[in-house]
């Protein structure tokens, strides 16, 4: 079975939009056989987006540093839960268990774990896609940001082609397993 590794936010954010993303990834992947690799809480956006796909149907795989666990925010209803030492673990067992990942809103964590797996990928680690999902322009400033690294010649051009951007669900998911 196929898998996305999803990172996004342990909270819902200020727009409604973010949650009915979360909740089409979730539906989505499940319909389409994939399955979903996530940080394992039943938070926010991670738990909305865990909460559709398993009502779906859908396989949902949870990976979560012991230290979280014990603050009670652990989703009880997973196919797996994946208790890891640390969130380097965490990061690496995601690696290890997806074959494309996406990016929905989130905060730092959410923009730490992409950007591990999007550098991964620029020093050869992988060679998985990955993209994020712009709901309602979250990731434009980021994207520009992207495209300024480019031009200032620490990204190269193929670095930044291979970063996966649409405001689209069907679309993205598309584009990151286009054999379907």
């Amino acid at each position: 079975m196929a898998r996305l590794g999803l990172f996004c936010g342990s909270a819902t954010g200020a727009k409604l939009a973010y949650g009915a993303a979360a909740r089409e990834v979730g539906r989505l992947l499940a319909q389409n056989g994939i399955g979903l690799v996530y940080g394992g809480s039943h938070l926010g956006l991670m738990g909305m987006a865990a909460d559709a796909c398993l009502e779906a149907g859908g396989e949902v795989i949870g990976v979560m540093p012991k230290f979280m666990v014990s603050r009670e925010i652990a989703h009880k209803g997973l196919t797996e839960l994946h208790i890891v030492g640390s969130m380097h673990e965490r990061k690496a067992m995601m690696a290890e268990l997806s074959d494309a990942f996406l990016a929905l809103p989130g905060g730092f964590g959410t923009l730490d774990e992409f950007c591990e797996i999007v550098t991964w990928a620029q020093i050869k680690i992988h060679s998985k896609p990955f993209g994020v999902l712009n709901v309602e322009g979250f990731y434009n400033h980021f994207l520009l940001q992207a495209d300024v690294a480019e031009r200032e010649g620490f990204v190269k051009t193929y670095h930044r082609d291979i970063l996966l951007a649409s405001d689209d669900v069907t679309d993205m998911l598309t584009a990151l397993f286009p054999v379907r």
